[in-house]
């Protein structure tokens, strides 16, 4: 079912103040109905108190001097009578006569049980009293004592009461409705022109929202126009363009020290790129040395070379992300990811005999733009973390999908998967499953956030899914 409810501050200030003036306006007009029908029936009360019983006498008197003739004036006496006027007599709660006065005469009227019943219900205590007839609507009645004991009732019709009680509620109605219709339109305009700097501020705030906060250079939008500080809504924009200041400040900061640290790190890298090549060729010299050695040297000089060799390659990783983060353009050439998906696996192959690896491609080549060396960089690193991160006999499948726009490189294994309170970080540099994984399983932590960052430089996007026996690094592409 669709929720009516109002969900703005305007929509539910304008539906407030409808509401607010229907209840009024039902109240003035039950009040006035009330009190136009309450002064009317008065008025009639006093019309029957002035008329007396003279009618209803005229039919006791006839009961007592029946006539045969059938002029007009058998059925009483209707002399300063209203047209309208109605007499009965009653005895022993018998209705024994009942009449009408009309412009042509008295008229009998015949009665229904129920109508008598009720008539026979009128206490005689001198005020008026309202009776629904069947055949003649309603009547205010007055029930006196005649002079045989009997029950004499005069009534006039409430019939002009009611149309004029009616005829009020009508124009009560148009005029309240109008009135109703003018402050909902009126209203809506005066809450939207009073509100517009509160929009204005939410204007600003859904911007700035929109913005990319997590990294890089941010440029705010401007602030939102102050209105006058004594009020709400000026506080309000006061307040948050001195948020939206702050912000500014913290972002400009942070910007500012992103880009001290990756200058640092691409300069420390490629700094240490040559010391780290000269201690690794002396070692290696070293060990080609045609003398004998003792064991300890030997095993020294093969670790120094090792150690080297690993710190190496995390110079070269660290280098790498950073002039990926200084936003370095890749190459961008036609690349046939099938073929690199077939040289990675046969070199996983070869360094990870003991795991199972299996292949599901489409039957014609898949290919896509961007940069050969790095994208096979994905997918070594990929099927690298799938070989160190899981035990012997686990079954490593790589899949490549394409659809209407994009290709999907997905690698899966059946290991134990990956723990959950560092799924949401495992993109994220020095990252590692294992705090206590040896030195030379290679593993600095920097395998994934360089295949995130190369992704992410190709315009596509590298996601995970793992649990207990499944785990799914799905890498999203744009086709060539």
């Amino acid at each position: 079912m669709r929720d009516l409810r109002p969900h703005t501050l305007r929509a539910r200030l304008t539906l407030g103040l409808v509401v607010l003036l229907a209840v009024s306006c039902a109240a003035v007009g039950v009040a006035a109905v009330l009190a136009l029908s309450g002064f009317l029936t008065n008025r009639l009360d006093e019309q029957l108190t002035e008329a007396g019983n003279r009618f209803a006498v005229s039919l006791e008197l006839k009961g007592k001097h029946q006539k045969d003739d059938h002029d007009g004036d058998e059925h009483g006496d209707t002399r300063r009578q209203a047209t309208g006027t109605f007499g009965a007599r009653l005895v022993n709660d018998t209705v024994t006569a009942a009449a009408v006065v009309r412009s042509s005469g008295t008229l009998n009227v015949d009665l229904t049980a129920r109508d008598r019943k009720r008539l026979a219900a009128v206490p005689v205590d001198g005020r008026g009293h309202s009776v629904d007839f069947s055949a003649l609507g309603g009547y205010r009645l007055l029930a006196t004592r005649g002079l045989d004991g009997d029950i004499l009732v005069t009534g006039l019709p409430l019939e002009p009461v009611e149309a004029t009680v009616h005829r009020l509620e009508l124009v009560a109605g148009i005029v309240f409705g109008a009135a109703l219709t003018v402050t909902g339109v009126a209203g809506a305009l005066w809450v939207r022109w009073s509100l517009r700097p509160l929009s204005r501020v939410a204007a600003t705030a859904t911007r700035v929202s929109e913005l990319p906060l997590a990294s890089g250079e941010v440029a705010l939008p401007p602030r939102a126009p102050e209105s006058d500080p004594r009020s709400e809504v000026g506080r309000v924009a006061g307040a948050f363009n001195r948020m939206l200041g702050h912000v500014e400040d913290a972002l400009t900061k942070r910007h500012a020290s992103e880009e001290r640290l990756r200058s640092f790190a691409a300069d420390a890298s490629h700094e240490l790129r040559t010391p780290v090549a000269s201690v690794r060729g002396h070692a290696e010299l070293a060990l080609l040395h045609p003398g004998p050695l003792p064991p300890e040297i030997t095993r020294a000089l093969e670790r120094i070379a090792a150690e080297s060799t690993r710190m190496g390659a995390m110079v070269d990783d660290l280098l790498l992300l950073a002039r990926l983060d200084a936003g370095r353009p890749l190459e961008a050439a036609t690349v046939d990811l099938t073929r690199l998906v077939l040289d990675a696996l046969t070199d996983a192959r070869a360094t990870g005999s003991d795991h199972r690896w299996e292949l599901d491609l489409p039957a014609e080549p898949v290919t896509v733009t961007g940069d050969e060396h790095r994208l096979h960089q994905v997918l070594a690193n990929l099927l690298s973390n799938a070989r160190l991160h899981t035990p012997a006999g686990t079954k490593v499948t790589v899949t490549l999908e394409t659809d209407a726009t994009d290709v999907l490189l997905k690698v899966h294994d059946d290991g134990p998967g990956i723990p959950e309170d560092i799924q949401a970080g495992v993109f994220e540099r020095f990252t590692r499953a294992d705090r206590s994984t040896k030195a030379e399983t290679g593993g600095a932590g920097l395998g994934l956030s360089i295949v995130a960052a190369v992704v992410e430089a190709h315009g596509g996007s590298v996601t995970l899914e793992s649990g207990p026996g499944s785990t799914t690094f799905t890498v999203r592409l744009g086709n060539a």
